[in-house]
């Protein structure tokens, strides 16, 4: 096989593939084209310092397009002659690195370690990263960060070290603490040191080893008399106004004096949307981003171009069909791409305060929104449909994910066995249970 030069042609027709692979030159052995699977490529140049017992160093070179191959070929000829004298340029940049503060790898992982997630999920990185991790740790060098301090880090955001309400341009911005905002912020903690120790920048991430402690399920399940009174509570909201439902002991001074008669006014868009998180058991921001064009009525479905576990097919049923095409006649704004409509053209409905008030007013006490995607689950899984089924139903991509609702199917499969024991029972001329007890007096 003819060993070919690394040149502009070959390494502008490197393809993304399934995995990370590197192309390397046939000429200047080290010196290759690394493709990721995001389609990025950068130069590199990799040795060997000592004999074949010794592992090999990869040193980035620089990103295809800021420089060309020829001058990628230069820079990775001088990294590999430094090698062949026993400079190490992998260990030496490593070193460098170490020496950046939490706060200079928390920018670079915001702008490189980011592409793969979500706009939300980056969106509560940067939360979190802002309100937490720069403030506690950000002017420490990352080689100096210990396992003690990540458990300081831990401990102090969970006494709400960092809680406080901070002016932005966009608005006041409250913080707040307590073990799980700790939890969620350790975890971005941890991935953003995984990165450094991916990029050679640390031999160790400090977060391992660190107990954080498990998130409660939180799961709620809304009962038959609970799903009554949402029911109830949904239709006066669009009838006529809810009542007025005080909250004892909060803010009582700043009430108006006579709340008599006075009703409060709910969204139509915001009825709506609840009702369809009931209907379709979809995740909150699948039905506040849906858009009129994901809407197919013919078919009866669905079709999101995005969501937490990618491209995603809702099948309706007749009363989410229902919502839609109520919402579609009566209340669709011909300026509005939203099926559920927000406050602004072209942004979203924040659902917050309509479900605060519809919760209050129904009795609920903490009840979530997401927790109604667990009551349809609920649902699913009491009517007798298989754990499988409920998966898709719900668009997870793991299994593991759908059998937190296993222990649901408990009653179902009792009133199996009871079902098949009777008709054994029956079958046998008697009670089964009777016998086995009158034998065992007799012993």
């Amino acid at each position: 096989m003819v060993q070919r030069r690394l040149t502009k042609t070959i390494v502008d027709g490197l393809e993304p593939r399934t995995g990370e692979y590197v192309e390397w030159c046939g000429k200047l052995a080290g010196f290759g084209c690394r493709v990721r699977r995001s389609g990025a490529k950068t130069f590199i140049a990799q040795y060997r310092i000592g004999g074949r017992g010794n592992p090999t160093r990869k040193v980035t070179i620089g990103q295809v397009g800021k420089l060309t191959v020829e001058e990628a070929r230069d820079a990775a000829k001088e990294v590999l002659s430094k090698a062949a004298l026993g400079n190490d340029v992998a260990a030496e940049r490593a070193r460098k690195k170490a020496e950046l503060t939490v706060n200079a790898l928390c920018d670079e992982y915001l702008s490189e370690g980011c592409g793969h997630k979500k706009p939300l999920t980056l969106e509560a990185d940067t939360g979190n990263i802002t309100n937490h991790i720069v403030p506690l740790l950000g002017r420490k060098k990352i080689g100096e960060v210990t396992r003690t301090d990540v458990e300081r880090f831990l401990r102090d955001v969970a006494k709400g070290k960092t809680a406080g309400e901070f002016e932005t341009d966009k608005g006041t911005r409250r913080v707040k603490g307590g073990a799980g905002a700790a939890r969620r912020a350790y975890r971005v903690l941890s991935g953003i040191f995984t990165f450094a120790v991916n990029r050679g920048y640390i031999v160790s991430n400090p977060c391992r080893g660190v107990k954080a402690g498990a998130d409660g399920k939180g799961e709620r399940y809304l009962s038959a008399d609970e799903l009554q009174r949402l029911g109830d509570t949904l239709r006066i909201a669009e009838t006529e106004g809810l009542p007025t439902v005080l909250n004892d002991g909060v803010n009582d001074k700043h009430r108006p004096k006579d709340l008599t008669d006075r009703r409060i006014e709910v969204s139509p868009h915001a009825i709506a949307a609840i009702r369809l998180l009931l209907l379709t058991g979809c995740r909150r921001n699948e039905i506040l981003c849906l858009k009129w064009e994901h809407v197919d009525f013919e078919r009866g479905v669905l079709n999101l171009p995005d969501s937490k576990t990618g491209a995603k097919k809702v099948y309706l049923s007749a009363p989410a069909l229902q919502v839609l095409s109520d919402l579609c006649e009566n209340w669709r704004t011909k300026d509005f791409e939203y099926v559920i409509e927000g406050a602004k053209q072209d942004t979203p409905r924040d659902l917050k305060r309509a479900w605060t008030t519809i919760r209050r007013h129904a009795g609920l006490g903490n009840l979530r929104l997401h927790d109604l995607r667990h009551s349809f689950a609920s649902m699913a899984v009491s009517s007798g449909m298989s754990l499988p089924m409920i998966g898709k139903l719900l668009g997870h991509a793991s299994a593991a994910t759908t059998q937190r609702y296993a222990h649901l199917a408990d009653d179902p499969v009792k009133r199996a066995a009871e079902s098949t024991a009777g008709t054994i029972a029956a079958a046998m001329g008697g009670n089964a249970g009777t016998v086995v007890a009158i034998r065992r007096a007799g012993e």
